[in-house]
């Protein structure tokens, strides 16, 4: 955390350009395609692969098992610290990583394509782990580019950006497999993906290089040591992984459970895949653009202040929709408004985390903490699903909204160090 150093100074309104010159940027523009590179592999190893299971032949719970090939995702930060250490001699610190990851993925894409689900699912298994291996590699690599390229007045356009690019690739990605495959099948249908995986090596090549002040850790020991030491070191340490942790909290207890609440309010599971999956990729693409936008203006603090509150109160509409009972009008606004403030205050949590990292070990730190950020995600279930079966879905979204009170106070007692975050770097 050596950004929150004392004696640093507030970057001034005229240290920031305007929104419209930094969106025009190269930097920008490399950060939402390097991001849809990140998000492409993603629902190759999901929907697709279990669309390819089913028709196969293949039962539910075998599909259910294979859906842990995913866990690398989870993990990543066990071999981030290598990514810090061992710079590859071309294309710089960062480039050179995700370059050879995009090539790997076109690879091992490739191999998954010549498999046969009917015949054995062990290769099936192993090329998933291998594109999620490789996927979740090129997230650390790309992660660490995007933390050490953006300037602290960038940080919320460049989550943004990212956002862009990945939500829209990996949602292209499974609809053009799903589509191709109905019509020529799976194996072409993959092979295509593998072919526009490798093609993105060509946005790898052209993106401009971070400027680093450093070099790369010693060694390994040390590219594991010394960034934990300084997460960990500094008086406030502490309170920022609290803060990473609670700040999407209610946000995440909102929605864990949204496929059940929704059916128990009367909505069928046509019109939850359909309606409500093109309004949580639409709103949730509009929010992380207003959001990146507005972080221009109003820094950090402000927005985890304004977003946090956003987020939370949008929760309240869950629970007049559990209240009302099956209600299309309400449905719509509920998921937009929610997905619209819930992807403004994962810009604002995803500018944080790149604010806290040191660029010498930015792969390790980044990855660390988004998997920390994730861990509600996959603990709220079994104490979600109890409180929906005990207190019902209206007194569910009130502790939701509850659930989230802890993250926001605790914004506003660190707004001093929020603030600090925001401070150029040296140099």
């Amino acid at each position: 955390m050596s950004t929150v150093a004392a004696g640093t100074t507030q970057a001034t309104p005229a240290d920031k350009p305007r929104w419209r010159d930094i969106l025009a940027s190269p930097k920008m523009v490399a950060i939402m395609v390097l991001g849809a590179a990140s998000g492409f592999p993603n629902q190759i190893t999901e929907s697709a692969l279990q669309a390819w299971l089913k028709d196969s032949g293949a039962t539910n719970t075998t599909i259910g098992i294979l859906s842990y090939v995913a866990l690398p995702y989870l993990f990543k930060f066990l071999w981030a610290p290598a990514i810090d250490r061992y710079p590859l001699p071309l294309l710089g610190r960062r480039r050179g990583w995700i370059a050879l990851t995009q090539l790997a993925l076109a690879v091992a894409i490739g191999v998954f394509a010549l498999q046969n689900p009917a015949v054995s699912l062990t290769p099936i298994a192993i090329c998933a782990v291998a594109i999620v291996f490789f996927s979740a590699t090129q997230d650390i690599a790309f992660d660490a580019y995007r933390t050490d390229v953006a300037k602290p007045h960038e940080r919320g356009l460049a989550a943004a950006a990212n956002n862009l690019g990945y939500r829209t690739s990996a949602w292209l990605a499974s609809a053009f497999a799903l589509v191709v495959a109905d019509f020529l099948g799976w194996k072409p249908a993959f092979l295509i993906l593998a072919a526009v995986m490798a093609a993105f090596c060509f946005a790898t090549l052209f993106a401009p290089e971070p400027h680093y002040e450093h070099a790369p850790p010693r060694s390994l020991k040390e590219s594991l040591v010394v960034p934990l030491r300084e997460l960990l070191g500094s008086p406030s340490a502490i309170a920022f992984i609290a803060l990473v942790i609670l700040f999407k909290v209610g946000d995440a207890f909102a929605l864990r459970l949204f496929t059940p609440f929704m059916m128990d309010v009367g909505f069928s599971k046509t019109e939850i895949a359909v309606v409500l999956k093109a309004l949580f990729t639409a709103s949730a693409i509009i929010g992380a653009i207003l959001g990146g936008v507005l972080m221009v203006r109003l820094g950090l603090l402000k927005s985890m202040l304004i977003f946090g509150v956003m987020q939370t109160a949008s929760n309240l509409l869950y629970y007049a929709l559990a209240l009302t009972g099956k209600s299309y009008p309400l449905m719509i606004v509920a998921v937009s408004i929610d997905n619209i403030a819930g992807a403004m205050g994962n810009i604002a949590s995803v500018a944080m985390i790149m604010a806290l990292c040191d660029m010498r070990y930015s792969a390790f730190q980044y990855a660390l903490l988004s998997s920390i950020a994730l861990t509600p995600r996959y603990l709220l279930g079994g104490p979600a699903g109890w409180i929906a079966d005990r207190a019902g879905w209206d007194m569910y979204y009130v502790v939701s909204v509850l659930l989230a009170m802890p993250g926001l106070l605790l914004v506003w007692f660190m707004r001093d160090k929020i603030r600090q975050l925001d401070a150029p770097r040296p140099g």
